[in-house]
């Protein structure tokens, strides 16, 4: 688990596993909020039969229960996708869970949009806590 310093450039992760940790590490006691959401515009991992660089954003929408998710840990843990080889589907689920690891919230909802190639835009969604089986 690496602690991410006060200021200054971000360390490189090394991997998903200790982007995982580092979120769960780095989280926040929870404000009196009812719902929180996250949006990253510029994510990046790779195509694992082509190796080629996929674009998109991720939604996180979550509701928290004692602890939330410190933005800088989250820019850390998504930059540690970069060089992974995963399905938008397969993203939409383990960074679900992963947001489950980290602060166990009431409930989420993770959405991976994949820019358009060949034509073909793909939206994932993972849900995850007590509304996702309404």
């Amino acid at each position: 688990m690496t602690r991410l310093p006060a200021a200054g450039p971000l360390p490189r992760p090394r991997d998903p596993e200790e982007g995982r940790e580092t979120l769960r590490a780095e989280a926040i006691p929870a404000a009196d909020v009812q719902r929180v959401r996250l949006r990253a515009l510029e994510f990046t991992s790779l195509c694992p039969k082509t190796g080629q660089p996929d674009f998109g954003r991720v939604t996180i929408d979550y509701e928290p229960r004692d602890r939330c998710l410190e933005s800088k840990a989250l820019k850390f843990y998504l930059w540690s996708f970069r060089d992974e080889g995963e399905f938008c589907e397969t993203l939409a689920a383990r960074i679900a869970d992963d947001v489950v690891y980290a602060v166990a919230p009431r409930r989420v909802r993770v959405e991976v949009e994949q820019n358009v190639r060949g034509g073909i835009e793909i939206v994932a969604t993972a849900e995850r806590g007590e509304a996702a089986a309404d």
